[in-house]
């Protein structure tokens, strides 16, 4: 059965701040530890490959664990004309949940490490190639979740969205943020994982892109697909039981 939206907003809510936490927490951790910028993002990557997948795997069962509005809106409109699909109402709620969730993590991450609560990132990220990362780094993230939907083999999410995640540190521009609640978050941190204000809206704005271009690849490859809705899991997801 499902779990009442109250509920489903709270993991959200929680998964999408831990992760943030997660992320700019090891960053901090990593820029003490190392001078070496390397190292740091090893360490980083690391850190949030593990931190996802335990995410995804405990809250799961509950929302989905999407973590991020762009799968969010991807379940939505994939799943808007099934019963069981994730409604327009539920997406509207979601969102904001996991808005306020990653500021709240990026906040705690500088709690735990003595750092000023809120400081607006001076880390610019504004260049067309980091804007072509987030694009390539988002419509893999959706394939990926849509189509392990598809082949019946969602239970894999939290391994293989984690992986992914892992992996799109190193291979795009930008270091995969993927997520534009875990942006606007990384917005609050003047620390490694940061990202200047001025560079939010271009982020996304690829990201949204990103999404649609890989709800377009789900469909050429797989076809035009039978929705999913809020069973599709990711985060930045696992699924329900018997049914991020």
């Amino acid at each position: 059965m499902t779990a009442p939206l109250g509920r489903r907003l709270a993991a959200e809510a929680v998964g999408t701040g831990l992760l943030v936490a997660v992320v700019v927490g090891s960053g901090i951790q990593a820029t003490e530890l190392s001078h070496d910028v390397g190292v740091q993002l090893l360490a980083n990557s690391l850190a949030t490959v593990f931190g996802l997948g335990v995410l995804i795997l405990v809250l799961g069962p509950v929302s989905g664990a999407h973590f991020n509005p762009a799968v969010t809106l991807a379940a939505w409109f994939t799943g808007r004309r099934t019963p069981d699909g994730l409604t327009l109402r539920e997406a509207a709620a979601y969102v904001p949940a996991q808005i306020a969730g990653a500021i709240s993590g990026a906040i705690l991450a500088d709690a735990m490490f003595a750092r000023p609560l809120v400081e607006w990132s001076t880390h610019d990220r504004s260049a067309a190639h980091l804007w072509l990362g987030e694009v390539v780094a988002t419509a893999g993230l959706i394939l990926l979740v849509f189509g392990l939907d598809r082949v019946g083999r969602a239970s894999l999410a939290p391994a293989a969205v984690a992986s992914y995640i892992g992996a799109a540190y190193w291979f795009t521009s930008s270091t995969s943020f993927a997520n534009p609640a875990v942006t606007i978050g990384r917005a609050f941190t003047d620390t490694f994982a940061g990202i200047a204000p001025a560079s939010v809206a271009p982020f996304l704005a690829a990201q949204l892109a990103g999404a649609a271009l890989g709800l377009g690849a789900v469909i050429a490859i797989h076809g035009r697909p039978t929705p999913a809705g809020s069973k599709v899991v990711a985060p930045h997801g696992a699924p329900e039981p018997a049914s991020p």
